[in-house]
Order: structure tokens, then sequence, then C-alpha cells
């Protein structure tokens, strides 16, 4: 084993020679370094090969203008429709955990608003941030009972996360 260690070398033209820039005109490299004359591209740090450079010119992200803003915390809300709760057994309390669990709701932080699209046939108990006109009634009709949830503030939020990663 020892014997094949003692013989391994990369392949021929793997390697390089390091290139040693001005070290005397004989080298090829001396003087202005393989860098020709004068301009920007001689400079160092000539800026020419950044991501949005374009010869000087206002770069296009510069001349265009600002508009609007963007919500720094904005709150997701997941709309999830009668139809979809077709599918739990008659009786159940379908809330934040049994949705996660059905991967109807995915994501930290989201609010639960239930539509009313489609038909509901079980009785079921829905827990839910928000509810449509058309959902309450439709949940009602089939002979459920829907649960509005508070909000949670953002330090509630941050707390619940961090009683999460603790357990």
């Amino acid at each position: 084993m020892s014997d094949i260690l003692s013989r391994l070398a990369p392949p021929p033209g793997a390697r390089h020679k390091e290139k040693r820039v001005g070290r005397g005109v004989g080298s090829n490299l001396g003087k202005t370094c393989g860098r020709g004359q004068k301009g920007q591209k001689a400079r160092s740090g000539g800026q020419i090969n950044k991501l949005h450079f374009q010869g000087g010119q206002t770069p296009m992200q510069r001349r265009l203008p600002k508009r609007g803003f963007k919500v720094p915390f904005p709150v997701t809300t997941v709309a999830i429709n009668v139809a979809d709760l077709e599918r739990f057994e008659p009786g159940t309390t379908v809330d934040d955990k049994t949705l996660r669990a059905s991967r109807l709701v995915q994501g930290r932080g989201v609010r639960v608003k239930i539509l009313g699209d489609g038909e509901l046939t079980k009785a079921l108990t829905v827990a839910a941030h928000g509810f449509s006109k058309s959902a309450i009634e439709k949940i009602e009709r089939a002979g459920g009972k829907t649960v509005k949830l508070e909000v949670p503030s953002k330090e509630e939020a941050s707390d619940a996360d961090a009683e999460a990663k603790e357990s």
C-alpha cells in the first residue's frame, strides 16, 4: 500500500506553474505584468467585471425609479375552502395542528381563513383565524361549529417559536 502512495502523482497538465509577474523584461510578464499599457483594465482594481457593470454608464438598477414599499413583517394568510375539510372524519375538531398534519397549512406564523367554496356534509368543529360568511353558513348547515382564534401578536409568536425549539 505505501509503495502505491509514494508513486501517486497528478495527471499531466493538471498542475500549472505559478504566473510570476513583474520579474523583468525577459519573463514576458515584466513591467506592465501582462496588462498592456494604460486604461481601466490596466489599473489595480479596474472595476470592469462587476455584476451589473455597463461600461461606466449609470446602471439600470439606478436609472429606474423606486416605487412603493415592501412590508417588513407581512402577515401570510392561508385560504382553505370548505370542500378541503371534507377529508376529515365527522365530529373531528379541525384546528391548526390537524390542518398541518394533513398538509393543508405549511410555514410558520401563518393565519388560516376558511372560505366557502364547495360543499361540506360532515359535522366538524373548525377553529381558524377567519371565516367568510358563506363558510360559516355551510359549516353550521352541516351541523358543525366555528371557533374564531385570536391572531397572536409578534411577541407571543416569537415566544411560541422559542418554546418549540426548546422541546
